[in-house]
């Protein structure tokens, strides 16, 4: 049972919610439940089932896709108010391809069942073109992530992350060790530790264990 607050932040939340008529509102509050990830927790990926429509009521989502050695290559993240399409790719038949979607903080989710969202899809049009107008909108964020990985020099999509992060996290320090960063830039932990040491060297950075510090940013943005 929603709580009347829950009830409010879905009527306040979803963008077509007045585009609804009042049987399919009916749907989506029967269908709808918030849920609590931990920071590293799987929340989708090809074997789980389809999980429906996702609103990140706090936190940070990552969506990534892994390659045929297992390495994982981060397609765009999801931060507070925003929607996970993705994650009902089951009711989207233009979606061929397995996402994974990981919590990169503690977050709380609004999960709308794929099966709600498939009669929606079928019934409302504006619930439809909602849907393929967000995933034709994360399309260049895909398209972003694809160029730095084939066409950008390693110190300059590193430089990028880095500042990326500060400005998510809003502070200069990240609480991250060289895997992490690795895993999510879809590299070696040898190269993020090789590229981090020469920031270090030239004054960039300062690194300490499970740690990074922006200490010149002007540099960084110098080299993206």
């Amino acid at each position: 049972m929603l709580q009347s607050e829950q009830q409010t932040y879905i009527e306040t939340s979803l963008p077509f919610w007045d585009k609804l008529t009042s049987s399919e509102k009916n749907i989506v509050l029967q269908n709808a439940a918030f849920s609590f990830y931990k920071k590293g927790e799987s929340i989708h990926s090809a074997e789980y089932k389809c999980l429906g429509l996702l609103l990140v009521k706090s936190g940070s989502l990552r969506v990534y896709i892994l390659s045929e050695d297992g390495r994982e290559i981060t397609l765009y993240r999801i931060q507070e108010g925003e929607l996970c399409v993705l994650s009902a790719s089951c009711v989207l038949q233009s979606i061929t391809f397995d996402v994974y979607i990981d919590a990169v903080t503690d977050c709380e989710l609004l999960q709308i069942s794929s099966s709600a969202i498939a009669l929606l899809m079928h019934d409302n049009i504006y619930v439809e073109a909602f849907a393929y107008r967000a995933i034709t909108e994360r399309f260049s964020d895909v398209m972003w992530a694809m160029q730095q990985i084939l066409f950008m020099s390693f110190d300059r999509r590193l430089a990028i992350f880095l500042l990326d992060e500060s400005a998510s996290l809003k502070s200069d320090e990240l609480h991250m060790t060289h895997e992490e960063i690795a895993r999510l830039m879809g590299s070696a932990r040898e190269v993020v530790t090789r590229m981090l040491k020469y920031f270090s060297s030239e004054g960039y950075v300062e690194l300490s264990r499970g740690m990074v510090k922006l200490t010149n940013k002007a540099a960084l943005r110098r080299l993206c």
